[in-house]
């Protein structure tokens, strides 16, 4: 038997079998290999076939990512079917890349994977574009954010209305009174934050206080309130504000505490951002089907615009899921799952000193709030380049707290920092690095090839091997992926 093994290994991939050695038939190495179709089963159906079996190299579990690199097979993952398998402990995935290598690609894919699971996804922002027409083409819904037109509105917390007028008809009241107090603090945090940007330095204690009363106040109203109204609420100077004030009975000395936040408010309500985040209602979000965000009539505004948009976008989106869940938990409404994408990341970790710390809190519940989350960003480096050590050691945390990792082609400084979050082989660093070399051209031929890199990423979800693969586009997807449309060549 071992002796048929052997010349059989021989036949089929070209080795010197014991028959070859003695001259007989067959003898001498072919000159070309034969195409060797692979076949999947599991392990108690091809069991007899050994040693003809390889083991796969991922659990076959969520969206078809690409072909594997290394072992042969396809690899599947996604941060929700993952995370329902038990495979990681919560549903977030961090994808790191250099421009132009397919992170978005790839991003894609998991998400036209989950909307065929039954996953909406929210693209909470989406500044190239790069996500509008594949939520077209799944029948999604498109929010367009541009000046003159659609804006955000920091005081309007999503869906909240409806949705405790059906807890309040269901005799949820516990539920309602969790859902109102959750709104009041999203709608305080995206406030402070947008001051924040605005400033480049966060509103004191005493200054979140004021904003905190100021927007009980306008809880009370029976009409939709905008920041013009808080603004006129810190001007009328009202008891509980002067109480958090601390102005001891001195009005003129609560006009002095108050006169930093009044200009800022100013400047969000007339000033160039006044025009998106002064409107009265924010365009509501559908709950029963995938949604993006387009900023994409932003792409050249400011940083610390950009960020501010994206910030804004995002508490809204995390807003409206947490709408959906509480509805769900208490019978109302059904049960629906989200995947949110959170793209270009960096953006807002350049624009101020202390916002990881916002984006944090928004980020940090996701597996309690029942939402899958997906971050993008560059590298490692852009949360080393913060400025601030408290900064930095908070948005390490986003990559720690990504149960799942993909990696594309990055620099050699980059190993170092990737290492402070999962281990990395020599073979993993090497590949990573390699995947930074640029596309070829040749002269004689006029062919091209795209750069090494394109479309490959290295999948980690703990020290142990990570797992490489290559995402090809199939049908479709190329058209839906063309994010260099500008470029296009001219026809012939």
């Amino acid at each position: 038997m071992g002796g048929f093994v052997t010349d059989l290994l021989a036949a089929l991939f070209g080795g010197v079998s014991a028959t070859a050695s003695k001259g007989g038939r067959g003898s001498g190495w072919p000159a070309n290999g034969p195409l060797i179709q692979p076949w999947r089963a599991t392990s108690k159906q091809v069991c007899g076939l050994f040693p003809f079996i390889v083991g796969s190299n991922t659990a076959l579990v969520g969206a078809p990512l690409g072909r594997a690199l290394r072992g042969g097979g396809a690899v599947c993952a996604d941060e929700i079917s993952w995370f329902e398998r038990g495979l990681i402990s919560a549903p977030s995935a961090m994808v790191l890349g250099l421009n132009g290598l397919g992170k978005s690609s790839l991003v894609r894919r998991m998400i036209t994977a989950s909307a065929g699971f039954g996953v909406h996804t929210m693209v909470l922002g989406d500044i190239k574009p790069d996500y509008v027409a594949l939520i077209e083409a799944l029948g999604g819904q498109v929010i367009s954010i541009e000046h003159g037109g659609a804006g955000i509105n920091p005081l309007d917390a999503g869906n909240v209305s409806e949705a405790v007028a059906l807890l309040e008809a269901a005799g949820k009241w516990e539920d309602r009174d969790k859902l109102v107090a959750a709104a009041h603090e999203r709608k305080k945090d995206m406030v402070c934050s947008l001051i924040h940007i605005i400033r480049r330095t966060p509103p004191s204690d005493r200054e979140e206080t004021i904003v905190d009363e100021a927007i009980r106040i306008l809880e009370t109203y029976e009409r939709p309130v905008v920041l013009a109204d808080l603004l006129e609420v810190v001007r009328q100077a009202p008891a509980a504000l002067r109480a958090a004030a601390l102005d001891r009975g001195d009005l003129d000395h609560y006009r002095a505490v108050t006169e930093s936040l009044e200009a800022s408010l100013m400047a969000l309500v007339s000033g160039r951002f006044g025009a998106l985040f002064a409107v009265e209602t924010t365009t509501p979000m559908m709950m029963d089907r995938c949604v993006v965000f387009d900023v994409s009539a932003f792409k050249e505004a400011s940083e610390d615009l950009q960020a501010a948009l994206l910030l804004a976008c995002w508490s809204y989106g995390f807003a409206t899921v947490e709408i959906a869940q509480t509805l769900a938990d208490a019978g109302v409404a059904p049960r629906r799952r989200y995947k949110i994408v959170m793209d270009e990341l960096w953006r807002i970790l350049r624009a101020s000193s202390g916002l990881v710390e916002r984006i944090d809190s928004l980020t940090r519940l996701n597996r309690t709030i029942g939402v899958g989350q997906v971050m993008i960003t560059h590298s490692m480096a852009d949360f080393n380049a913060l400025a601030s050590p408290a900064d930095r050691l908070k948005a390490a945390g986003f990559v720690e707290r990504s149960k799942m990792l993909f990696l594309g082609g990055m620099p050699a400084r980059e190993m170092s920092l990737l290492e402070g979050v999962f281990s990395l082989t020599e073979k993993e660093k090497d590949m990573l690095t390699s995947w930074n070399a640029p596309g070829t051209y040749d002269p004689t031929t006029g062919r091209d090839a795209p750069p090494l890199g394109m479309g490959k990423f290295l999948l980690k979800t703990s020290n142990a091997p990570g797992t490489p693969f290559q995402v090809r586009f199939v049908g479709g997807e190329a058209a839906l992926s063309d994010t260099n449309q500008r470029w296009a060549r001219r026809a012939q």
